[in-house]
């Protein structure tokens, strides 16, 4: 144990017993980013921080076989927090664990090694990669049917209050979880919103969503309503968004600002961004990983779904927010095309690994697309070779077989539990009978 991580544990133990923390929560994540949860009491909290705790990883999607079930969760004692909608007395408490096999070894199934390794490649370079995330959700009234509890527009104050309050709790919940929240409002459908979270390092932001989406979820359920960061849950309507503002520091110095080069990038920013666009179709199945998620990326709803960048156009599946003086530092690329269902541990590790190879091997940026692609016509997208994103699961599956930097960027592990998963989604999606299908044909034929 390192002299660092004896410290942190010794302030965990300190802090639970003089918070009177009774459980801790380990939290772990499967390969589809959904949260997984077992619960210790604090007489076993120092075996925990020191050996780990076993459990069966047979049953977790991604995870191991039958025959190699036994793993073992490690703590992070840097992730521990209260869990403040949980009785004060006898409290509650969660960490993120990291995944091993029994004999020590990192388990390479786990999604937050997976970010880990990334990030070490961009260590190793000098790097370390900064994100941003805005995650856009529905409140609806019932989980059952898509009822709005508001008719509010793009930062409308929409009555009812409720909407309002429920964020107001939610931020609340949040920074009292050390998690920094920028700004919240509502969004462009009706009773969609958006919280978006303080700019920081990737590992600490992917474990930031995990808790984000459990605690907008867990404060609509508290009263009586339920949300959703399903990618298209409404014909008609906007779907939700994850914006993705990222970057790349060399210690406090941004890796992309140059205030005399063009766009005011430096040629590794330009390198980054040319990597994104180059790699947007084989990482789409990543960072949108659902059958519904290619319902959102259509024309229309300020999706992307051409393979563009711009300054000041939203329509772009890629934008570099304009330069402010005196703001060298957020100097940052957006990624306009993920939806917040994915799973951050793994989408962070694609988009870092495209912009890496970027750089490496010195892509060249192409030119900005300022006019509005979307009112352009198939002729004069062809003309000025701009291509698109993937139209579904299906397409996005199979560029994503093909790619060496997703099989590099998630190893063998990841990458074949994850194609195999999706795999099996569209089979079972594409001999569905829908109810447009019902009422569109059995009428007539």
């Amino acid at each position: 144990m390192t002299e660092k991580r004896k410290e942190a544990k010794e302030y965990v133990l300190k802090r639970a017993k003089e918070q009177d923390i009774k459980f801790i929560r380990l939290w772990f994540t499967d390969i589809l980013g959904f949260l997984k949860s077992f619960a210790i009491t604090s007489d076993q909290l120092e075996e925990a921080l020191d050996s780990g705790m076993g459990f069966d990883g047979s049953s977790i999607q991604g995870f191991a076989r039958i025959d190699e079930s036994d793993m073992l969760a490690l703590p992070d004692p840097n992730t521990f927090q209260l869990v403040p909608w949980r009785p004060r007395e006898q409290g509650v408490a969660r960490m993120f664990c990291d995944i091993f096999w029994p004999g020590g070894q990192p388990f390479e199934g786990d999604p937050r090694y997976i970010l880990k390794k990334n990030l070490k490649r961009a260590a190793d370079l000098g790097y370390i990669f900064y994100v941003g995330p805005e995650l856009e959700y529905f409140y609806f009234k019932t989980p059952e049917e898509t009822q709005f509890l508001d008719q509010g527009g793009y930062f409308d104050l929409a009555p009812p209050e409720i909407a309002t309050d429920l964020r107001r709790e939610t931020i609340l919940i949040l920074e009292e979880m050390s998690i920094g929240v920028e700004y919240s409002h509502h969004e462009v459908a009706p009773s969609q919103h958006e919280i978006d979270l303080r700019y920081t390092d990737a590992l600490t932001m992917a474990d930031n969503v995990m808790t984000y989406r459990l605690v907008v979820k867990q404060v609509a359920q508290a009263h009586g309503v339920y949300a959703t960061f399903m990618p298209k849950p409404v014909f008609g309507v906007n779907g939700n968004g994850m914006h993705v503002h990222m970057s790349l520091f060399k210690g406090n110095r941004s890796a992309f600002f140059d205030k005399d080069a063009p766009y005011h990038l430096t040629e590794v920013g330009k390198g980054f961004l040319a990597g994104l666009l180059k790699h947007a179709p084989e990482i789409t199945s990543i960072t949108n990983q659902w059958v519904n998620s290619y319902k959102r990326l259509v024309p229309g709803y300020e999706a992307p779904c051409y393979i563009t960048w711009a300054r000041r156009n939203r329509a772009d599946l890629i934008r570099l927010p304009e330069y402010q003086p005196g703001k060298e530092t957020a100097t940052r690329i957006e990624l306009r095309s993920p939806d917040p269902a994915c799973n951050p541990y793994l989408a962070f590790s694609v988009m870092l690994a495209a912009g890496l190879e970027g750089i490496e091997k010195g892509y060249e940026l192409p030119p900005p697309t300022e006019e509005n692609v979307f009112e352009m016509n198939q002729k004069e997208r062809e003309q000025k070779g701009i291509d698109t994103l993937p139209g579904s699961l299906y397409e996005a599956i199979q560029l994503t077989e093909k790619s060496q930097l997703i099989k590099e960027a998630l190893g063998d592990h990841v990458f074949n539990s994850f194609i195999q998963n999706k795999k099996v989604e569209w089979d079972r999606y594409r001999t569905q009978v829908t109810d447009y299908e019902l009422k569109s044909y059995l009428p007539i034929l």
